[in-house]
């Protein structure tokens, strides 16, 4: 019991990055938006935290509460500062969303890497990372009742205030889009841009919030990689491929930000199967590509089955112009 509790705990864990880029993405998109430069955004959300702690650690004096809110509030303006960067370039100028956000990718983690470089080198290290442990331990400290409770607090209760907060920004999200008008609105504008426009809604005002707080919810997902999961350990080209996981998590959610939570923690399981499984080294590679797989299948299926509840927004992707209405 002592192992299966331990290989859920490190699955939420793994997950948990993936639930806020899948969750911000799933929000982004269901007002029309692709934006494939979630990878990106999270990877600027992580290094902004970064930067963020690195100044206050070595100010002289540490409060930990007072550490956490200034890491979350520069991973907070950095993901919107890059989201705000996509906006600009597809709502605006109306610029390919594919082409945009995978140049977004591509300077989200060289900004990271100059950045989180130019810090190791700041401190002069020998290693090549960069430690913030006093503010990793802020936001890995768990509920101080969970190691008196075993297995089960373990499983439930011996983790970081930001994996209960993705599980709420899940449900939340899952809440806006399904019971409020503003989700209403922000659907039409996903599903019909030229309709929702003649029905008096400012498409391009949706979009904007959609995207902008789509991005600062992933951003969120870097920020927990480097100050939970790796207790504030920055390492370039740390991240991984978890950005693109997320984002075929939105595929496999079929748009839900309900399901995206089974569906992270899932994700996280098999990213982590191969070390609880006595495998040669070359199925290791196959056992990773699970994630993919699943994805793919799910996709086919939605796709055969055709019902409309579980495919994307019909103008996902697709610029609006208000002179072709």
């Amino acid at each position: 019991m002592q192992l299966i509790a331990a290989f859920i705990n490190r699955a939420i864990m793994q997950g948990t990055p993936l639930l806020f880029g899948a969750t911000g993405e799933i929000v982004t998109e269901k007002s029309g938006n692709l934006n494939l430069g979630i990878p990106g955004i999270m990877y600027i959300g992580a290094i902004s935290g970064v930067i963020g702690a690195f100044f206050y650690e070595n100010s002289g004096y540490f409060i930990p509460a007072v550490g956490i809110m200034i890491a979350l509030l520069s991973c907070l303006i950095g993901s919107l500062l890059a989201s705000l960067i996509y906006c600009f370039l597809t709502i605006t100028l109306r610029a390919n969303q594919n082409v945009t956000g995978l140049a977004l990718t591509t300077f989200g983690v060289g900004f990271g890497n100059f950045f989180g470089g130019s810090l190791i080198k700041v401190t002069k290290s020998e290693v090549p990372y960069l430690s913030l442990s006093d503010t990793g331990n802020a936001f890995s400290a768990t509920l101080p009742f969970a190691k008196s409770l075993g297995w089960f607090g373990k499983m439930f209760f011996s983790y970081g205030f930001l994996v209960y907060v993705a599980i709420v920004f899940a449900v939340l999200a899952s809440l806006f889009l399904n019971k409020t008008r503003m989700g209403l609105h922000l659907r039409a504008v996903g599903e019909n841009p030229a309709t929702a426009d003649a029905a008096g809604i400012n498409v391009s005002r949706y979009k904007y919030f959609a995207t902008c707080a789509g991005g600062m919810i992933a951003g969120l997902g870097g920020l927990y990689f480097i100050m939970d999961y790796m207790g504030g350990i920055w390492a370039n080209d740390g991240f991984g491929d978890r950005g693109w996981l997320a984002i075929a998590i939105v595929i496999f959610a079929i748009w839900r930000p309900a399901l995206a939570i089974p569906a992270s923690y899932l994700f996280g399981a098999l990213y982590i199967l191969f070390n609880y499984l006595p495998l040669p080294m070359p199925m290791i590679p196959i056992l990773q590509m699970l994630p993919y797989v699943i994805t793919i299948v799910a996709l086919v299926i939605t796709s055969i089955r055709k019902k409309r509840e579980n495919q994307p927004p019909a103008s996902l992707g697709l610029s609006y112009f208000r002179e072709e209405r």
